[in-house]
């Protein structure tokens, strides 16, 4: 009988993790689920945590991860965390499943050298970051965080109404998508459905032949800040993209264009966007991601009138946890059934 540890929360129920590795008939399974408090208590992040160094954005304490997965062979999670002192105490384990596009929670160079396979679950919440970053665009082309501010201290807006004011429709803007992975390309084909003009940039990418047909651009990361009236960031963070937008690429934009940013919060001077912001260099900003959560009480960006922020909420949605559940189940059942896996690290 297979053993099978799962640890999950209050996003990646553990009780989902189990039906849908039941669901793909197996066979005999010994599992065991255990339940973090996750998204209500914050993760950590290794360099702050002896014995964690590497490793990012995990929940849980080492000890206790290493004391209820003990002799399993498979272990499926969201966000534990899995360091190389840790590994070494389980001499077991064959296969770690990470329910997220990036197994930034594993310490892989040990599970390497240990021969365990890890895989993960990319592209789990693509539609869901996809869908979020339409409403967080129409959010500040439609002058609805505005609208609503401006209501709710007592203001009825009706000059909102006037021409000089009143927003954009999607269909006469031009929107600068950059990054052109999972989530962009979703991004890209919703916005074709409003009929807007659509500049991508990805410099190790090309575009698929229907966003060509439809008259998708592929262009530099200057002309499509340039060109643009809403610039919406969808990249990896690498060396490479870590703060590319700065005061030098924000200096780029266009006075009234809006900054959207549901990727990652280290691809972005927060302090550059800050001084932009303020300043009039753009006209407003929807932020759901930083590069420190939870953010500070006294952040300057979040006593500005033209920002609108969310808590790093984009990919959370039902189907995110079904999707990302079925994908790791699939793992599993590959991995006894002696069959390659779909998504190796």
């Amino acid at each position: 009988m297979t053993s099978i540890a799962i640890i999950g929360d209050l996003f990646m129920l553990p009780e989902v993790f189990e039906q849908k590795i039941r669901e793909a008939h197996i066979g005999e399974l010994d599992i065991r689920t255990q339940l973090q408090p996750w998204p209500d208590v914050p993760m950590e992040h290794g360099y702050a945590v002896p014995g964690m160094d590497g490793l990012k954005e995990y929940f849980g304490n080492g000890d206790e991860v290493v004391e209820f997965v003990a002799d399993a062979e498979i272990f499926v999670t969201h966000l534990a965390p899995l360091s190389r002192g840790m590994i070494e105490r389980l001499p077991n384990l064959k296969l770690v499943a990470v329910s997220r596009g990036g197994p930034v929670n594993i310490d892989m160079a040990a599970a390497r050298e240990r021969e365990i396979l890890v895989v993960n679950t990319p592209g789990r919440n693509a539609s869901a970051v996809a869908e979020f970053t339409i409403g967080a665009i129409l959010a500040e082309t439609r002058l609805i965080r505005e609208g609503h501010e401006s209501l709710r201290a007592g203001n009825w807006r009706g000059d909102l109404y006037r021409a000089d004011r009143t927003g954009r429709e999607l269909n006469e803007m031009t929107v600068g998508v950059v990054g052109y992975g999972n989530i962009g390309t979703k991004v890209v084909r919703l916005l074709r459905a409003f009929g807007t003009k659509v500049l991508v940039h990805d410099p190790y990418v090309q575009l698929t032949a229907e966003d060509r047909l439809d008259g998708v651009e592929h262009v530099g990361l200057t002309e499509l800040l340039s060109n643009s009236d809403v610039v919406t960031m969808h990249p990896r963070v690498t060396e490479e993209t870590r703060h590319m937008m700065n005061e030098e690429t924000f200096s780029h934009m266009k006075s009234d264009a809006v900054f959207v940013n549901t990727a990652r919060g280290p691809l972005v001077d927060y302090d550059a966007l800050y001084a932009c912001l303020e300043s009039g260099l753009i006209g407003s900003a929807m932020l759901e991601t930083f590069a420190i959560e939870p953010v500070p009480d006294d952040w300057p960006l979040l006593k500005l009138p033209n920002v609108t922020l969310t808590p790093h909420i984009a990919g959370a949605s039902v189907r995110t946890v079904t999707f990302a559940a079925e994908q790791a189940a699939e793992e599993v059942r590959r991995f006894l059934a002696m069959q390659p896996p779909v998504n190796p690290r």
